[in-house]
């Protein structure tokens, strides 16, 4: 693994803003042609919202009459997979399927446990209700912005905060406060079976405020045919990996700043 070991820990000021795991099985079209009702039993304790939300119609030339277009539409497929949206009470969890993926996503992640043990209980509801044949791809997707306001930091440059090949342009003092746009996406290699990154990171604008903001994203994924436990051990080593991906973007300073704990406090 190419990203040197740092110890695991837990940041209290959590710069996490989404985490997002998908799996991707050959079409199961039953998915498709009658209502996911036993998948849904199995998760609705925890996802009690559902939203089916519809293929979207193929696109059509604008010279056919819209009586004729009417018609076409009525009985051609839909040009999208349609797709079943189950979301927690809270609106911080929710959980994505369709006849070739099944997706959880999150926008308050605390720790790797918890969203292993939602994961495991989707892919449980997968299999007894759809017996997928295999996953086909696997990809675990960690979303970091950094917001020097939040954690104290507001006035600090990149360049103290980030590691050089990380930071970039933003490393030279002179230019750094004038630059308004910096994007980067780098693919690395993590093993010889196929596992890989994809890391996009760059300076970004904060909405609804202006203040400038650094975003990591890294998209840790395989392809391949995997049988469940091999995957979610995939899912595991991933894991660790973001933790130290993240830990070799960043210097001490912002470490410090982001108020790392052990993770069995």
């Amino acid at each position: 693994m190419p990203f040197p070991d740092s110890p695991r820990v837990v940041y209290r000021k959590n710069p996490l803003v989404e985490v997002i795991c998908q799996v991707r099985f050959p079409p199961i079209l039953r998915i498709d042609s009658e209502p996911p009702a036993g998948f849904q039993e199995k998760i609705r304790a925890e996802y009690p919202f559902y939203v089916e939300r519809p293929g979207s119609s193929l696109p059509l030339p604008s010279s056919i009459p819209a009586e004729l277009a009417k018609l076409v539409r009525k009985v051609t497929p839909a040009g999208t997979i349609g797709d079943h949206k189950f979301t927690s009470s809270d609106e911080n969890w929710s959980a994505t399927l369709t006849r070739d993926f099944l997706t959880l996503k999150t926008t308050t992640y605390r720790r790797w446990e918890e969203f292993r043990e939602r994961i495991g209980t989707l892919l449980d509801a997968l299999y007894i209700e759809y017996r997928p044949a295999f996953f086909s791809r696997v990809g675990l997707r960690y979303v970091d912005v950094i917001l020097r306001s939040e954690i104290g930091l507001g006035k600090t440059p990149w360049s103290d905060l980030l590691n050089p090949y990380v930071a970039g342009e933003l490393s030279a003092a002179e230019i750094e406060k004038d630059i308004t746009h910096a994007a980067r996406e780098v693919v690395i290699r993590l093993n010889k079976e196929g596992e890989q990154v994809t890391i996009r990171h760059g300076i970004a604008v904060a909405e609804p405020t202006p203040e400038q903001c650094f975003l990591i994203d890294s998209d840790f994924h395989v392809e391949g045919q995997m049988e469940k436990e091999y995957a979610i051990n995939i899912l595991d080593q991933f894991n660790r990996q973001a933790g130290r991906l993240f830990r070799w973007c960043i210097q001490d300073r912002l470490h410090t700043a982001l108020e790392p704990q052990s993770p069995d406090n």
